[in-house]
């Protein structure tokens, strides 16, 4: 009996699969490892330490640069993914016309746009705005992160709105839902999962972003990636491994979060 292709049983498959795994995750582990070094090398094991986590908690202006990295991927998060949402329902709920597939390429257009493209662009339009109104506050890091997240956003809450069944909304209306009832009590619950997959993939992108923030930011406006950069073009300490060790621990928590917060939604369907 004819069982079909399966490539798991394909020889070589498995031994593939374990050394692209093994070179992906080999150097975060051993950034990890480091972080607790006691020496100043990062490179030279010299025994196990705490020292680096003290310093960088210990350190102002990684603290003040972490404060601020976390407030500006809030934000953009929360706003992207609230637009994103109404963007996935305006093009997903609607039938196909003329027109269409270019709304779904200018959406997902700083996806295919280099990053570096789009912070130079972003440099011009808001140093003009700088010279007019004087304002050099966060407001143009938030607004330009806001509008970077937004295809991150859009991706799982559309892709979430096109796997549902319209078979609830329709019998919603059908039993005189006005629009607003029908989206409050049947597609967003069932839609809640996309959209914190989208707020989560657009706070992470947020969060350690370098390319926009580097040419958007004015004076004293550092976030920690745009930090730890400028630390890498000195001394090198274990004290960036042990900041990057904790940021990988705060997304681990985060996924974790979310694949809780999702579960119970899934059971449902």
């Amino acid at each position: 009996m004819h069982k079909g292709f399966n490539i798991r049983t394909q020889t070589g498959f498995a031994t593939i699969a374990m050394i692209c795994f093994f070179i992906l995750y080999l150097p975060i582990a051993t950034l990890v490892v480091y972080s607790f070094n006691s020496g100043t090398s990062i490179a030279v094991w010299e025994g196990f330490s705490l020292r680096w986590f003290s310093a960088a908690w210990n350190n102002d202006q990684v603290i003040e640069a972490s404060i601020r990295s976390v407030k500006i991927a809030a934000v953009a998060a929360v706003v992207a993914t609230a637009a994103a949402t109404l963007a996935a329902i305006a093009t997903t709920r609607t039938a196909a016309y003329r027109g269409l597939t270019f709304k779904y390429s200018f959406i997902n257009m700083p996806l295919m746009v280099p990053e570096i493209v789009t912070a130079v662009a972003l440099l011009i339009f808001f140093s003009r705005i700088k010279v007019w109104t004087g304002y050099s506050g966060l407001g143009y890091l938030i607004i330009a992160h806001t509008a970077f997240c937004i295809p991150f956003a859009y991706l799982p809450i559309r892709a979430r709105l096109e796997s549902m069944d319209l078979a609830l909304e329709r019998a919603a209306a059908d039993l005189y839902a006005t629009p607003f009832k029908a989206f409050r009590y049947v597609t967003l619950p069932l839609l809640w999962p996309g959209i914190l997959a989208g707020m989560m993939l657009a706070f992470v992108i947020s969060l350690d972003d370098v390319v926009i923030t580097e040419f958007v930011k004015s004076g004293g406006q550092d976030t920690l990636p745009t930090y730890m950069l400028g630390q890498l073009r000195r001394a090198i300490t274990p004290e960036m491994n042990a900041i990057s060790t904790v940021f990988l621990l705060l997304s681990l928590a985060v996924v974790t979060i979310f694949f809780f917060l999702s579960r119970p939604n899934e059971k449902t369907e």
